[in-house]
């Protein structure tokens, strides 16, 4: 008889009932806490813009109907993208959330958003 030897990553998932399984790979974490609203929010205000351009939708009044909101959130929403790029940076990369409230909310952000010189809008943001 022969004896085989393989190498390579394994860890344990949980499995049924609290059954542990052997799997492939490293074990990766679920990272802890979520993404806060606004982090969302911009993420899609990003995505329907893109979508827009492309031809896939034809407006606002269309994803407000796709998504089930109003037109008037579609626009707070897609407002977003009139932030100054590295405020809708900073945006997406918030740090998750752990506990309490969100850092910063859309409510928050309307005052930047209204603002045209993104240079003032920086200032209102730090």
């Amino acid at each position: 008889m022969s004896q085989l030897t393989i190498t390579g990553n394994v860890h344990f998932q949980k499995g049924k009932k609290g059954r542990k399984r052997l799997a492939e790979g490293n074990d990766r974490e679920k990272p802890k806490g979520r993404l806060p609203r606004v982090t969302k929010l911009m993420a899609l205000a990003i995505r329907f813009d893109q979508l827009i351009r492309e031809g896939h939708v034809n407006d606002y009044a269309e994803l407000a109907r796709l998504g089930q909101v109003t037109r008037a959130r579609m626009t707070q929403i897609m407002n977003l993208l009139n932030l100054a790029p590295d405020i809708q940076e900073a945006i997406l990369f918030l740090p998750r959330v752990e506990q309490g409230g969100d850092p910063v909310t859309e409510r928050e952000l309307r005052d930047v958003v209204g603002v045209e010189s993104w240079v003032e809008q920086q200032r209102i943001w730090d």
